[in-house]
């Protein structure tokens, strides 16, 4: 899976997984431990789910132009999610990380190959 750096405003982060397979998404973090600042870019995604996870996560819903559409904050395991109306990306990233980044609704992140 391919590593990808996440930027917003000009300023990196996070580096991410991205999970473009069928394989690869349907994974997911399952399994794997995160750094903080690390994470996961699922691609296409516009739901996601924390069952079988044993850690809590944000995730980020972004459309196709990387704006964000919906930040869940917190998500602990054994949830499912709604579906992200527009949602092209779902990024997840470990708990607080949107907190700590100041990442809102409206923002503009930047996925660099």
């Amino acid at each position: 899976m391919k590593m990808v750096k996440i930027v917003k405003d000009g300023m990196p982060i996070a580096t991410v997984w991205h999970a473009k397979g069928y394989f690869a998404r349907l994974r997911g973090l399952l399994g794997r431990t995160l750094q903080e600042d690390g994470g996961m870019l699922l691609t296409p995604c516009s739901a996601i789910h924390t069952i079988g996870m044993g850690y809590a996560i944000d995730a980020l819903y972004l459309d196709r132009q990387g704006r964000v559409l919906r930040v869940d904050e917190s998500l602990k395991p054994g949830r499912i999610l709604p579906p992200q109306r527009g949602a092209r990306h779902v990024l997840e990233l470990p708990d607080g990380s949107a907190k700590r980044r100041k990442i809102v609704t409206g923002d503009k992140l930047e996925v660099i190959q």
